[in-house]
């Protein structure tokens, strides 16, 4: 056969497959239009009294044998065998097989119910009982159909595997893989374990403005966007930090928001540009007591969560019931890239080492942001089980407090697990004449073109002059964490519906 006629012979079967999907989809709706004229219009239907789900039969199957249970879900498998039928109702928990017989639901009933197809919504009612080969079913009386199903799901024995497909249609993923049911669950549970640990420390849940005039409180360009009621351009807020701090002066000395932010950033496997951000402020402590924090709420949402506090990820062990190990910058800088940085006095020699270490550096870079670099570069790739990584240098650190024995360094600790870092944290700077002075030098960093850069806040500096106590602050990324705890292997698995870019 000629190339062109084995390219015909492919598109050929491409063509015919578009014509059966078609014709197939002509048939639900047609099957629709049926019921309708038939006064039996599946839309119409406002509730439905369902029981039980398919798990809680089966768990507690001893007590329900033989009880009559209406449980409600997704026809994922019919077999017709003349007069009577087996099917399978996918709902939150799972499956559960149904016998249904032409004697038992009616004849009409049974002749709508070979109807249904694959995908439609059903309510099933009828007494639990166990097959002769031993699983656990409804011996149906009555079948309802709620909702009829006017599209196709892939194939069951395949799924949805397409991952791009996966992504922008999350409900066919949903129903197609089990396991990324399970991911989302756990993703929720996680979230409510985070609330039940600082409910009981004391910590007050509160909102904070997503649209703001000033996105300040981390280094990210943020989204910009126009107000016309009031012909203002504002921003998407790019962290939670600068109001959380003003509840804190305002008296409230136990707060956190658990909340989207927006970063106008790349995506990859870790960042999405609106991400689920956790902060916490904690007045008269500082960031130790942030460490001590953390520790112990990881380890609680983990026993909580999974059942133990050995996580698993990639193939990768992480043990979240032994100590943390606390390390500063500087030191493990000098474990893992063969450099001390004690013995760097002058922005020059820090270039020059990077120079010869291969660390890449922009010309407005200081001493302090090459650290960083290093650090980034030969470090954290190595960070694989919990490790506080401590005292950061105060060029890149604009809202924390200096250590009072070394200036050039501030009380900052970023906690890193798998290579990733996990959450920041501050001994908060409360001395407004010194954040004035650092948002200066942020401004400046603006004006020559860094579109991350903060910029002076009026309105903050303020409240520090109000008065802020000394505080603890942190910030949490909730998606990676829920990416450890699933063995997830990128943020958009832990995301019902990740930014995609547009079709049209």
């Amino acid at each position: 056969m000629s190339q062109q006629n084995n390219n015909n012979s492919q598109n050929n079967g491409k063509d015919n497959a578009v014509q059966d999907i078609g014709q197939l989809l002509k048939v639900r709706r047609e099957k629709l239009e049926n019921l309708v004229n038939d006064g039996k219009n599946p839309y119409e239907i406002t509730k439905y009294n369902q029981t039980h789900h398919s798990q809680e039969i089966k768990d507690n199957f001893e007590s329900l044998n033989g009880k009559t249970v209406s449980v409600a879900g997704r026809l994922m498998q019919k077999r017709v065998m003349g007069k009577a039928s087996f099917c399978n109702i996918q709902d939150l928990q799972g499956n559960i097989q149904s016998y249904v017989a032409r004697d038992n639901i009616g004849e009409d009933s049974y002749k709508d119910f070979k109807k249904y197809d694959i995908g439609d919504i059903l309510g099933i009612e009828g007494e639990v009982f166990e097959t002769k080969t031993g699983e656990k079913s409804i011996h149906a009386t009555k079948v309802v159909l709620l909702s009829k199903s006017l599209q196709i799901l892939p194939e069951k024995f395949h799924g949805l595997t397409n991952t791009d497909l996966r992504y922008r249609q999350r409900y066919v993923d949903l129903i197609m893989n089990p396991e990324v049911k399970d991911t989302f669950i756990k993703r929720s549970k996680i979230i409510a374990a985070i609330r039940r640990y600082l409910d009981t420390e004391g910590f007050m849940e509160v909102e904070t403005p997503m649209l703001v005039s000033n996105a300040g409180g981390a280094a990210a360009r943020p989204f910009e966007t126009h107000f016309n009621a009031l012909d203002e351009d504002l921003k998407l807020r790019i962290s939670l930090e600068l109001y959380l701090k003003r509840l804190i002066v305002g008296g409230l000395e136990k707060v956190y928001e658990i909340g989207r932010v927006f970063r106008n950033e790349g995506l990859d496997t870790r960042h999405n540009p609106e991400f689920t951000l956790m902060e916490l402020y904690q007045a008269y402590t500082d960031y130790n007591g942030m460490m001590d924090l953390t520790e112990n709420m990881y380890r609680y949402v983990a026993k909580e969560v999974l059942g133990t506090t050995i996580i698993t990820y990639n193939g990768i062990e992480m043990d979240l019931g032994k100590p943390f190990e606390r390390i500063t910058m500087v030191d493990a800088v000098k474990k893992y890239a063969g450099v001390d940085w004690n013995e760097v006095k002058t922005l020059e020699e820090a270039r020059k080492l990077a120079d010869e270490k291969n660390v890449e550096y922009e010309e407005h870079h200081k001493k302090g942001d090459i650290l960083n670099l290093f650090f980034e570069t030969y470090v954290e790739e190595h960070l694989i089980q919990p490790t506080f990584v401590m005292d950061h240098p105060v060029e890149i650190s604009p809202l924390t407090k200096r250590k009072p024995d070394n200036p050039e360094y501030v009380e900052r600790f970023e906690m890193f697990m798998n290579g990733w870092e996990m959450c920041n944290a501050y001994s908060e700077l409360n001395d407004p004449i010194d954040q004035r002075e650092r948002f200066k030098e942020q401004d400046a960093l603006a004006d020559a073109g860094d579109e991350e850069a903060n910029h002076t806040d009026e309105d903050f500096l303020n409240a520090l002059e109000i008065g802020m106590p000394p505080t603890g602050g942190i910030g949490y990324g909730i998606d990676r964490l829920c990416m450890l705890l699933t063995d997830s292997a990128a943020i958009r698995d832990v995301l019902f519906f990740p930014t995609m870019k547009s079709l049209n």
